[in-house]
């Protein structure tokens, strides 16, 4: 099992790190996910977040995420093969937790340095954006 730190890491970069460690049968945690980071033009980022929840209807869908946890998990399952058992049994095998929960120990928690943000100007974290969706 794999307990990986979300803080200031690319929330597409690693949601796409956490689809492979998945389908290769691994079983992944993420905590801090509130702290993961979008990088853009934080207004752009929120009106195209905005965007998304007012397509469709309140019965049909498509329903999209307000939380930092939801957010994350979706888009990791939108980069698994849904139609097949292999995608929904490898998302199956993912959690994903705002913030670090009292059942996982702290000693284990990896970094990947692959994700990180070094040098990125606009940037805008999961909280901040979960808030302007109104979901925390």
């Amino acid at each position: 099992m794999k307990i990986i730190d979300a803080s200031n890491t690319v929330y597409g970069r690693l949601s796409a790190y956490v689809a492979k460690q998945l389908l290769n049968g691994e079983e992944v945690v993420i905590v801090n996910a509130s702290k993961a980071v979008i990088t853009g033009d934080r207004k752009f980022i929120i009106d195209k977040f905005k965007q998304r929840l007012d397509i469709g209807s309140v019965r049909k869908g498509p329903y999209y995420p307000k939380t930092p946890e939801n957010i994350l998990r979706r888009s990791i399952g939108d980069m698994l093969p849904k139609k097949i058992t292999r995608g929904k049994e490898a998302l199956s095998r993912c959690k994903v937790y705002r913030n670090l929960p009292k059942n996982v120990s702290s000693e284990k928690i990896e970094k990947v340095d692959d994700v990180m943000t070094d040098k990125v100007v606009g940037i805008i974290t999961l909280e901040e954006l979960s808030k302007e969706l109104g979901g925390m």
